[in-house]
């Protein structure tokens, strides 16, 4: 039985929430997103909204899908609320000679050891934002999904090397460092 699922998605002061064409609009300060009601999954729960809060219910408490989606659609609908109330995001940092990054309008530049530059597509509704020093940014939105496919997406570019410490991290992010070859 879900955890999440059991209490109700309260609306913050400022988000509103509407049920049209089988998708749930969250409006806020920052933006609007839409939840899908339609697809395979989702149509194993009911979601309604009241005054001040989304309720989600499964269709049928005995399908074991339908428990599992019942949770998934409730976090689903707290960060799309939280998304547009607050927003996502997710800080990052190169480590690495001669590594940094820079934006210029919709791309980010990567210069991370390879032989050539690394150029990205900011996604439309993300934003990077540069820190202190070159090697620092910040992937922001109000998506919490294209915000960590993104961030996810500059991770792998060059990953953390647990021989020399060097590659792009998250902030946070612990690398557990190996001893190289002995003679």
């Amino acid at each position: 039985m879900s955890r999440a699922g059991k209490y109700p998605v309260k609306l913050k002061e400022g988000v509103s929430a509407v049920i049209a064409d089988n998708a749930l609009v969250v409006k806020g300060p920052k933006g609007e997103l839409k939840v899908p009601l339609d697809t395979k999954h989702a149509g194993l729960v009911d979601v309604v909204v009241e005054a001040d809060q989304v309720v989600v219910t499964p269709k049928n408490a005995e399908d074991k899908a339908s428990r599992a989606m019942w949770g998934t659609m409730a976090r689903n609908v707290n960060a799309a609320v939280e998304g547009v109330l607050n927003g996502f995001a997710k800080e990052m940092y190169m480590k690495g000679v001669g590594y940094k990054a820079s934006v210029a309008g919709n791309k980010l530049t990567l210069i991370a050891g390879f032989s050539h530059d690394v150029i990205m597509e900011i996604p439309e509704g993300i934003s990077v934002e540069m820190g202190a020093t070159p090697t620092e940014f910040t992937v922001k939105g109000i998506d919490k999904c294209l915000v960590g496919l993104f961030a996810d997406k500059i991770h792998k570019i060059r990953k953390a090397d647990p021989y020399k410490g060097k590659g792009i991290f998250y902030k946070g992010e612990k690398i557990r460092r190996k001893e190289g070859k002995k003679k």
